[in-house]
């Protein structure tokens, strides 16, 4: 798939649309064809949140070597993603009631219109070519037969959002809603939901709680991250918990997900860069245990979870357990690998890019 997404000469443009900014850009062969562009998304007023899309759109369209085919996007929900209707959004209040955005896009454009959950194309991306074809390619060379085909997509940010890809195809339930992971529930406080633990709002929560400080003098992430790793001044023992207690959270919420999917996870979002911090929590919690009634312990997880960020940890995941053995009354020879195993690491191309990429192979998927 992505060899001929590569190869594909047709244009998509494509659209990452948060609460604050809409992202603009268009893809042909997996690459940008127009510099990316950001606007205010000005959600508090519908109309004018609506001239700010057709707008964007037009100005993607006439720096366009050649006539897009279609446009692909990504918008919060809920949302009835596949007739494009978008219901009552918390981060775009202006869409309430319903908004067929869609169809006026189309009407507009004269092309298809495509909407997709942002977490869901983040994930699709990766799997088309990011991180999914990355882990092979070093499987591939480390000369074992293993191969994934699934892919468990998190994007840590203003909220916490997630994708699934089964079997190379991008999976969205009956309702669309699968993969909201937002709502399971927060390992560290039973009575939340798990965004409460593992979003930008959590880090910061977190580091005043530890700090004695009030939620609004707290810092930025980037900046706890930064005085976590002793380059900022602050409480560093608090930063770095804010963070490990963010990776606990995250790392139920994936072996959650991995029991179900049994595939790689890829982590993406605004967060993402502070993984030095949370990563090694996220890949313990997957590795921990569970107690019998009898006090005996054994794993959460069928399979042994890898920090594939750790050179090391990489080299086990590679390698994993090969074995040549002997079928029984033949002088045949196989080689048998008894161990399962999953591994975590972060975006291959960036949240932003993985989204457009996810927008256009799911566009193009569409259109045959």
């Amino acid at each position: 798939m992505t060899t001929k997404l590569a190869d594909d000469s047709r244009i998509v443009m494509t659209l990452d649309a948060g609460g604050t900014n809409f992202k603009f850009s268009a893809i042909r062969g997996n690459e940008a064809v127009t510099e990316p562009f950001s606007v205010p998304s000005n959600a508090d007023n519908l109309d004018r949140c609506l001239a700010t899309l057709v707008d964007g759109f037009e100005r993607v369209r006439k720096s366009l070597p050649d006539a897009p085919v279609a446009i692909s996007f990504s918008f919060p929900g809920p949302t009835d993603y596949a007739r494009g209707i978008i219901g009552d959004l918390g981060n775009l209040p202006c869409f309430r009631g319903g908004i067929a955005l869609g169809p006026m896009l189309e009407a507009k454009f004269g092309i298809p219109v495509f909407i997709n959950n942002d977490g869901d194309l983040f994930v699709y991306g990766e799997a088309i070519a990011g991180f999914l074809p990355h882990v092979n390619s070093l499987l591939e060379k480390a000369g074992s037969p293993k191969r994934y085909k699934n892919l468990f997509g998190v994007t840590l940010g203003t909220g916490l959002g997630g994708g699934i890809v089964r079997d190379g195809e991008l999976f969205g339930g009956d309702n669309i809603c699968a993969g909201e992971i937002w709502l399971m529930r927060h390992k560290l406080h039973p009575g939340m939901n798990a965004e409460e633990g593992a979003c930008i709002r959590a880090v910061k929560r977190t580091y005043a709680e530890l700090t004695n400080t009030l939620f609004e003098q707290s810092p930025d992430p980037k900046t706890i991250f930064d005085i976590g790793t002793g380059n900022a001044a602050g409480n560093q023992s608090a930063a770095v918990e804010a963070f490990r207690r963010l990776g606990e959270t995250v790392g139920d919420v994936i072996s959650l997900a991995t029991t179900l999917l049994d595939g790689l996870t890829v982590i993406g979002g605004g967060v993402s860069g502070a993984w030095p911090l949370f990563l090694p929590a996220i890949v313990d919690e997957m590795n921990g245990t569970y107690t019998s009634p009898k006090g005996e312990k054994f794993r959460r997880l069928a399979q042994k979870a890898f920090n594939l960020e750790d050179p090391d940890q990489l080299a086990t995941f590679l390698q994993g357990d090969k074995r040549e053995i002997t079928v029984p009354g033949t002088g045949e020879k196989l080689i048998y690998d008894p161990m399962p195993r999953v591994g975590v690491g972060m975006s291959r191309l960036g949240t932003s890019e993985a989204v457009a990429i996810g927008a256009y192979a799911y566009a193009l998927h569409q259109l045959k």
